[in-house]
């Protein structure tokens, strides 16, 4: 990762994840793609290389994780998808060219063509999100139990009962926090 930049918090879902290059959204926020190159960045990581991204583009894609974020935060508690987010979803994945490949493991990967722009790259996003949901992949859309972040993720346990976007930080923050404030009320149970 690039310095001076916080790092991106990976997962293995794409559209979610792309919601999470904003992260403590009811904290102090953390903007993980501040420049048009972070989003190229970001981009790569997960197979969408692109050779460049304006200004106007990484609006455009702050629009779509937005409009995600909100679409993914009703679905998760059964809420009436917002209009104008559902909208901005599905005029990205129409925009872009982009197309399934079959990996030899037997995995759909997506490839983007050699002319490929920010718009492609996008529209491989917002196909996933509405693969998500749409109720088309095996899972659940859930949000944090952080009450800073409040992410959308989407849950593939077993059970379906997973609390936090990642363990790593959320999860282990709200833990903490637990065992402070458990060790501040009984003094004595840390001897």
């Amino acid at each position: 990762m690039r310095a001076g930049f916080p790092d991106f918090r990976l997962g293995k879902v794409l559209a979610t994840s792309f919601t999470g290059t904003l992260s403590e959204r009811h904290g102090d926020a953390v903007e993980r793609i501040p420049t048009p190159q972070r989003l190229i960045d970001w981009l790569a990581v997960y197979g969408l290389a692109v050779d460049s991204c304006t200004t106007a583009q990484l609006d455009h894609a702050r629009e779509l994780r937005e409009s995600i974020h909100a679409v993914a935060t009703a679905a998760a508690i059964q809420d009436a998808l917002p209009a104008s987010a559902v909208q901005v979803i599905n005029d990205c994945s129409a925009q872009g060219r982009a197309a399934a490949i079959l990996t030899p493991e037997g995995r759909r990967r997506w490839q983007l063509g050699s002319a490929s722009c920010v718009e492609d790259a996008l529209s491989v996003i917002a196909a996933d999100a509405i693969s998500i949901i749409a109720g088309e992949r095996d899972g659940k859309l859930a949000l944090c139990a952080s009450p800073t972040c409040q992410a959308a993720f989407f849950d593939t346990s077993q059970s379906r009962t997973r609390r936090w976007c990642d363990m790593n930080t959320c999860g282990n923050r709200q833990k903490k926090a637990r065992f402070h404030a458990n060790q501040r009320k009984n003094p004595r149970s840390a001897e």
